[in-house]
């Protein structure tokens, strides 16, 4: 019988290297016609990519005219996803993400309701300045992201499958905008900060997208092979050393428990949807690097964009000109040891 069984483990894990090889070959795919198009970023593609890999969502956070918008529009095409596009501003209404009710009349006179569907039924949404937006339209979101399906007049509406949300947040303008609440905060899988692009991608940007022709992305998989390689990456293998890490490391970055410079600087820490996301992304991760399992320097390397924005500091702290990244940076430091 254990002879049986130590067989059946051998096949299964020869078809999930197999698997895997197979998705590596098409992520590295992804990659080149992500760069056709996005010049530099490389860490603002990586970790995009690997929100929309683990099956999750991403708020992508900077200024304008980074190309914020630009990568998704890209990633929807290369990942072969039907997407679309809110432009979140303060007169934005729920119905106008969902869908609404109207009343339609036949030929005899019969009247009844029909639902239009919003342009949340898609597959990749791109949420513009989601930060513009009321709270009441912000909440639109909440059910969606989290159980993907939407309530309309009593009655549920299953989204498409897969569905991921990529927002984009201006941090500089306060005035005209209403910041997200925590716990909506909490459903993005990852914070990405999207900073200004090295010289040489810069010079890249102006000699490759002010000529008369411009390069664009072509589709490398499809909504379906997606979800598949979603489903591999569940099943990649996590070490008891990895789990410890990220289990040390969250609950580091909470208050009452035993970190001092925790205790100190922090209001409230990360609730467990962090230390779920830490373990999707590094798996993510690994086979975007070409591993079959994920390491410590996975976690991380990923514990910035994971806990930031899961995070509050104390009154104390911000007066002090701590910021969030400070802390999950000693947080980092007094893991590596």
């Amino acid at each position: 019988m254990s002879v049986m069984k130590g067989a059946t483990e051998a096949t299964d894990e020869r078809a999930i290297v197999a698997a895997a090889e197979n998705a590596l070959a098409e992520i590295a795919l992804v990659r080149a016609e992500v760069g056709k198009v996005i010049f530099g970023q490389e860490n603002v593609v990586e970790q995009t990519l690997l929100a929309v890999l683990s099956g999750g969502h991403a708020l992508l956070v900077g200024v304008p005219g980074l190309a914020k918008t630009k990568l998704v529009a890209t990633l929807g095409t290369v990942l072969g996803l039907d997407s679309s596009r809110v432009q979140f501003t303060p007169d934005l209404m729920p119905s106008d993400i969902l869908g609404s009710e109207v009343m339609d009349q036949d030929a005899a006179g019969h009247r009844s309701f029909r639902f239009i569907p919003g342009p949340i039924f898609t597959q990749l949404l791109m949420a513009d300045e989601i930060n513009r937006a009321s709270p009441r339209t912000q909440s639109a979101l909440l059910q969606a992201m989290q159980e993907y399906h939407i309530t309309v007049a009593g009655a549920r509406k299953d989204l498409p499958q897969p569905f991921h949300v990529l927002a984009t947040q201006n941090p500089l303008e306060q005035e005209g905008t209403y910041p997200l609440p925590e716990a909506q905060l909490d459903r993005f899988l990852m914070q990405v900060d999207v900073g200004y692009p090295e010289l040489a991608a810069e010079r890249q940007i102006l000699l490759e997208t002010t000529g008369v022709t411009e390069a664009s992305a072509r589709p490398v998989i499809d909504a379906a092979r997606l979800q598949q390689i979603q489903s591999l990456i569940r099943q990649m293998p996590v070490g008891e050393k990895v789990v410890d890490a990220i289990l040390d490391l969250v609950r580091s970055a909470r208050p009452g428990n035993g970190n001092a410079a925790t205790d100190k600087n922090v209001a409230w820490g990360p609730g467990p949807r962090a230390g779920q996301a830490l373990m999707l992304c590094a798996r993510a991760r690994a086979l975007y690097d070409g591993r079959l399992a994920p390491s410590i320097d996975d976690i991380l390397a990923l514990a910035e964009p994971v806990l930031q924005h899961r995070m509050a500091l104390t009154f104390a702290a911000r007066a002090e000109g701590m910021t969030v990244r400070d802390v999950v940076a000693e947080l980092v430091k007094q893991a590596k040891g």
